[in-house]
């Protein structure tokens, strides 16, 4: 399973917990197992069926482009972030 790191903001939907482990071949997949186990913890990462804009997801310490459909290996790890912006 995947380790997932829980932004700040939403550890408490996981009971404070930093990281927990969850199944996904995808991004997507990981944070419909999240919701699952934790829920409410969907909403805080998606938003209209995408990531939200001020979220940002890292797989194996790498930033995706991909988003959703960025590939999970069973021993990934997971980052949801807040997406830095401005100019």
């Amino acid at each position: 399973m995947a380790t997932v790191w829980i932004p700040s903001i939403l550890q408490e939907l996981t009971q404070g917990q930093t990281t927990v482990d969850v199944p996904g071949s995808n991004v997507r997949q990981v944070i419909q197992n999240l919701e699952a186990a934790y829920p409410g913890l969907k909403d805080g990462l998606m938003e209209d069926g995408s990531l939200r804009p001020d979220i940002a997801v890292a797989v194996d310490g790498e930033l995706t482009r991909l988003g959703l459909l960025e590939t999970v290996k069973e021993d990934s790890e997971v980052q949801f972030m807040p997406a830095i912006a401005g100019g």
